[in-house]
């Protein structure tokens, strides 16, 4: 899966999940609920890009 990198620099990692907003492992950044922002800086969805 796909990871995703959101400006401020947090990376999100579906193998990892975000577990302080209960998200669990194994979630694809597509299936992220609609209002899930980035956990560091509040950035919404649309923000980040794909990193390898």
């Amino acid at each position: 899966m796909q990871k995703m990198e959101c400006p401020c620099g947090y990376i999100y990692d579906p193998a990892e999940g975000d577990y302080e907003n209960n998200v669990p492992p194994g979630t694809a950044f597509a299936d992220l609920p609609d209002n899930w922002v980035c956990p560091k800086c509040g950035a919404e969805k649309e923000y980040f890009y794909p990193v390898d």
